[in-house]
């Protein structure tokens, strides 16, 4: 079931950048909640998703590439999670279609910014190996970053109109954006599969 040799580096990498998520998906759960953000719900589900995104990642570095393409497709799966939280915190927005308050959804966008940041920049140097795994994680950690960027844009354009839509919008082009990645992830993990059948 396991290859030789895997990447202690990477394991490293990986378990701190899990780490960093399970961390920040507490604090970002508390404020969406508080607030009624849709854009830092579809986030810090993002987050909880990330945490264990790369455990299963850490799990899975030793394992073959017919086993490692299997867990690919799986984690493509799991990528559409925040997509479908957004989606549900989304449509009960409209019952309630009040904007969230702009400056904790700010400072939390920041934030939450800081440690995706962190988290690109450790894998960055990872993301070509070991296939579909290192890519998703790579992947997930950019697109957490580009999200981050639009919910600061919008808790300041929230602050300047005091409308909800900007809010909602993030939020749904959060979802779109993992579901993407989930496609580009199931690609990967096609082409490791059928890598791993030529070498049989």
């Amino acid at each position: 079931m396991t290859a030789s040799d895997p990447d202690p580096a990477l394991r490293t990498t990986v378990r701190r950048v899990a780490l960093l998520n399970l961390g920040y998906f507490g604090v970002e759960a508390a404020v969406a909640v508080a607030i009624g953000s849709v854009a830092l719900v579809a986030d810090s589900v993002d987050f909880l998703e990330d945490a264990a995104l790369n455990l299963l990642i850490v799990a899975g570095l030793g394992w073959r590439p017919a086993a490692r393409s299997r867990l690919g497709a799986l984690m493509a799966g799991i990528l559409l999670l925040p997509g479908l939280a957004a989606f549900w915190t989304a449509w009960q927005k409209f019952d309630a279609f009040t904007a969230p308050a702009p400056v904790p959804l700010t400072l939390t966008g920041l934030g939450a910014l800081a440690v995706n940041l962190t988290c690109a920049l450790m894998l960055a140097r990872h993301r070509e190996g070991r296939g579909s795994l290192t890519r998703a994680a790579f992947l997930s950690a950019r697109n957490d970053v580009v999200a981050n960027v639009a919910i600061v844009a919008a808790g300041l354009v929230t602050a300047a109109t005091a409308s909800p839509w900007p809010d909602l919008m993030v939020g749904l082009g959060i979802a779109a954006m993992n579901a993407d990645a989930a496609r580009e992830i199931w690609q990967a993990a096609a082409a490791e599969r059928r890598a791993a059948r030529r070498a049989a």
